[in-house]
């Protein structure tokens, strides 16, 4: 027997233990429960069950076959068949179930009434809940006015009743949402003059007890529009962390909270001015490195072969570099640098017409420093696991080209 069916606010029962198993973990099975199994979308309740003074803690609650399986850590020995046992629901949990799940029939409704944008699929989630609509598109002033009408039912605190009725009267009701699989009885949750859906849920007694619907998200996905949402005591932790992250970054930047957006996009220019400017002083940086060591390198066979460590600066830099020594104008090169900036790492380079195969010379010298790496015939990098295997690296890679 299902006690939630006819009573959401019913934490405290006794029942009889029916059935114990052990695989692939300890649960048992009681002949009547108020522990409500994930179903529907909504999640389980949690708490525990007692018997012979001793509390064993209910960690999950599932229906198989029918049954509803509440997961135990373990089964203690005494724990059998026709054991009586007193179940004890975790309250704050069945009522944050409950606020979400009734707030989602709300504003579910609300998209129907307002737009005729039916709800897909309901998933709650431990922190948020979304409802999937079957809609191309939802603007963002839709969403709002949704979410207006959502609670305006909550404040006028309108009751919210359980019904039982077949599948004819359901029909005849005009029922918002049938379930896929035919019963013989429906159980329906009535939220007066507003909506009427079958559900085996957790539900409110009346509207005003979800407090406020708060829509957090909206976004396309693969069959339709997602929609984030939050009620009463989830909608009020969410405010308050979205204000003190913004009272937060606000107080970095010295400006009120309504003016963070402009704040932002200022920032993001300033940031997208640095960046470009930084990138071409550090191309400006490269020919001059480049330039510098062409220069001081002879030639030896038609080509020059520059083979350096550069201990302070990053891969991004030494592979710029490469690439300024391997394409100048009137010179050709054969590149082996090291970067010992962040995780040490090799590049090699060589201007197209020349011999080699660097991504073959980087795997031979990955091969022996432990590294992972590759490349192509002109170009290469790869990683080694330390600063001190660049120089001994490079030199044997270097006695190769002679």
């Amino acid at each position: 027997m299902r006690l939630y069916y006819t009573d959401s606010f019913l934490t405290e029962f006794d029942a009889e233990v029916v059935e114990v198993s052990s695989t692939p973990r300890p649960a048992v099975v009681l002949d009547r429960t108020a522990f409500y199994p994930t179903s529907g979308g909504q999640v389980f309740d949690t708490g525990s069950l007692e018997a012979s003074g001793v509390r064993l803690p209910v960690l999950e609650v599932a229906e198989q076959d029918d049954r509803i399986l509440h997961y135990l850590d373990a089964t203690p020995a005494e724990l059998r068949s026709g054991t009586r046992v007193h179940g004890s629901i975790d309250l704050p949990r069945r009522r944050d179930h409950m606020q979400q799940h009734s707030g989602q029939h709300v504003l579910s409704a609300a998209f129907i009434r307002l737009f005729d944008m039916p709800t897909v699929s309901f998933h709650m989630g431990d922190e948020v809940c979304t409802i999937d609509l079957d809609t191309k598109s939802a603007m963002a002033e839709q969403v709002e006015r949704a979410e207006d009408l959502a609670n305006q039912v909550v404040m006028e605190d309108r009751p919210v009743e359980i019904r039982f009725v077949s599948v004819e009267e359901a029909r005849g009701l005009g029922v918002r949402k049938l379930p896929p699989v035919e019963r013989e009885q429906l159980r329906l949750i009535d939220i007066h003059e507003f909506d009427l859906t079958a559900c085996g849920g957790t539900h409110v007694g009346r509207t005003g007890q979800i407090g406020a619907i708060l829509v957090r998200k909206i976004e396309k996905v693969r069959q339709g529009v997602r929609v984030e949402f939050v009620c009463g005591g989830r909608a009020i932790a969410a405010s308050r962390r979205d204000l003190a992250a913004l009272n937060g970054a606000a107080s970095v930047l010295s400006a009120h909270i309504w003016e963070l957006p402009q704040q932002v996009r200022k920032l993001a220019d300033e940031c997208k001015a640095a960046r470009k400017l930084r990138s071409e002083l550090l191309n400006e940086l490269a020919e001059l490195h480049a330039s510098r060591l062409l220069q001081e390198t002879p030639e030896e066979n038609g080509f020059r072969v520059v083979v350096k460590v550069f201990p302070d600066r990053d891969l991004e830099f030494v592979k710029l570099l490469a690439q300024k020594l391997v394409r100048t104008t009137g010179q050709r090169s054969v590149a082996l640098l090291g970067s010992g900036e962040g995780s040490p790492a090799l590049v090699f380079a060589q201007t197209a017409g020349l011999p080699y195969d660097m991504g073959t010379l980087m795997k031979e010298a990955l091969a022996q420093s432990g590294g992972r790496g590759g490349g192509t015939k002109d170009m290469a990098q790869g990683g080694v696991a330390s600063v001190e295997l660049l120089e001994t690296t490079l030199e044997r890679i270097r006695s190769k080209l002679r």
